[in-house]
């Protein structure tokens, strides 16, 4: 009985839990940390029973209110949106568990809204992977925009600049795609993404049909953050308190690119949306040069949080690149690396939390080898994200570049070959700088300031709720690597018509 109404049960729990927050603080303010943290675990278990029971499984649709599409509304439960679901909310429980020590000091007497809007924001990513309707996509999209703008400016005293700026471009992106979706609109006459898919297919290049696709793009990419439409990111990510950080960037930029596979690959098809303009050539050029500037950026970073804000500029543009290339193999790359990156970028931005928490800053200029000593576990965690950006075996990372390096050989692409190669290179270079700090002394300073130094040392870290969300996160991108032919099967699966008509 539950699997027929899975897809509305995981978007109403979010709902529900963003009203049961509010009432639970009524008795004790303390409370809606508990609520909050059990409205994800539901969300999660729901995510991972469907994911399991539906694996290999025909697509779930539910039609809203009895209405049937393409006239109703229909949530849509396939093989992508389950995968998807399970790593959002499994990403947002853990964060939120990690926020147990965190709120006092970054949030203080705002627990109450802060953890609504939580619920809010990812009723709304749950809702944009959910729905098989592209105007209640839209609606979905404001949900979390409009949460996530909320989330940012609780921040430093920069923060609320921050969201401003976010708030600006945001709904500069999302008036762009609901203008495209007008256009759209007018020449199909429905709102349903299946529907739309084949009523367009045969009208490609017509003039209405070209601008909305591309106004819609547009719009979707200043919320992916797609280079060079990124300008949001880096100071949000930066300013904004270390649990909206670690909540909003494994999640809202994967989200958003997810609704661009869902239309470039699903409502419109390759073979479509390149008939008129080669949208696909200019996406994976930006994506290219998106890899190349985030990866540069970062470098010159010494903001631990700014850094990993260039970086994601840089791994979205890997998603990017791996769904334009029309490779199977590339396709795989991508949608493993959205589930590695969440996981990957999840992990670093916890120990930038615990930093920023603990030490009162997140500066890599003022690391030194006790931090090793002082937060063990941390560092620990801090590696082993590094280490799978950078992509070495057989941690996660290295896995989907490896096959999206397999899509570039498949389709002769020999320049995004080099990108991607150099791109890793790069990465190596902004983290073991700071693994370097970390794990060596400094040859400056003298035997007796480093022994001074190890003298003052002690162990910082003892909350079990900010170790064990990070360390499950560190560990899974072990395990991801180890197991990365069934995660592989799996997405091989689901690979769009489109894709394999392209590649034959």
């Amino acid at each position: 009985m539950i699997e027929a109404h899975l897809p509305i049960l995981i978007a109403l729990v979010f709902l529900a839990f963003a009203l049961i927050i509010p009432l639970s603080s009524l008795i004790k303010e303390e409370f809606s940390y508990g609520a909050a943290v059990i409205g994800g675990l539901l969300a999660t278990s729901l995510s991972w029973f469907g994911l399991i029971h539906f694996a290999g499984a025909d697509a779930v649709r539910y039609p809203m209110a009895g209405w049937m599409p393409p006239i109703g509304i229909e949530f849509v439960y396939d093989q992508l949106s389950a995968l998807i679901l399970g790593v959002i909310n499994t990403m947002a429980t853990l964060v939120l568990i990690h926020s147990r020590k965190v709120y006092p000091s970054e949030f203080p007497h705002k627990q109450m809204p802060f953890y609504t809007v939580c619920m809010l924001l990812m009723l709304g990513f749950n809702g944009m992977v959910l729905t098989g309707d592209l105007f209640t996509l839209f609606v979905f999209l404001e949900i979390s925009s409009l949460s996530g703008y909320a989330l940012i400016a609780i921040g430093g005293r920069a923060a609320p600049f921050a969201a401003f700026r976010y708030l600006i471009i945001g709904t500069v992106g999302g008036s762009f795609y609901l203008l495209g979706l007008g256009f759209l609109y007018n020449v199909s006459g429905t709102l349903n993404m299946m529907d739309m898919a084949g009523l367009i297919s045969g009208i490609s290049t017509q003039p209405s049909v070209v601008t909305g696709l591309l106004l819609m793009i547009v719009g979707i990419g200043l919320k992916a953050a797609i280079f060079p439409m990124h300008g949001w990111l880096p100071d949000s990510y930066t300013f904004a308190s270390s649990t909206s950080t670690a909540l909003i960037a494994p999640i809202g930029t994967k989200v958003a690119v997810y609704v661009l596979i869902r239309i470039v690959l699903y409502v419109a098809g390759l073979e479509n949306i390149d008939a008129a303009i080669p949208v696909t050539t200019i996406l994976s050029i930006l994506a290219a040069a998106g890899i190349l500037y985030g990866s540069i950026m970062a470098i010159g970073q010494f903001e631990i949080k700014r850094m990993l804000a260039y970086s994601s500029v840089s791994q979205i543009g890997y998603i990017v690149l791996g769904i334009t290339m029309a490779s199977p193999m590339a396709f795989v790359g991508a949608i493993l690396h959205i589930v590695n990156h969440a996981v990957m970028k999840g992990t670093l931005f916890l120990v930038a939390g615990n930093l920023r928490l603990k030490e009162g800053h997140t500066d890599l200029r003022r690391l030194d080898h006790t931090y090793a000593k002082k937060y063990p576990w941390s560092m620990a965690a801090f590696t082993l994200g590094a280490i799978s950006m950078i992509g070495l075996p057989p941690l996660a990372g290295f896995f989907s570049k490896w096959y999206l390096v397999l899509g570039t050989i498949e389709t002769s692409n020999w320049f995004f070959l080099i990108v991607l190669l150099v791109s890793s290179l790069l990465n190596a270079v902004y983290f073991f700088r700071i693994l370097e700090k970390v794990y060596l002394k400094n040859p400056r300073e003298t035997e007796g300031q480093q022994v001074m130094a190890d003298e003052k040392v002690s162990l910082r870290e003892y909350s079990p709720s900010m170790i064990a969300p990070m360390m499950i996160l560190a560990l899974s991108l072990l395990v991801l690597g180890l197991g990365n032919v069934a995660i592989v099967d799996y997405i091989s699966s689901f690979v769009p018509a489109t894709i394999l008509e392209a590649a034959r």
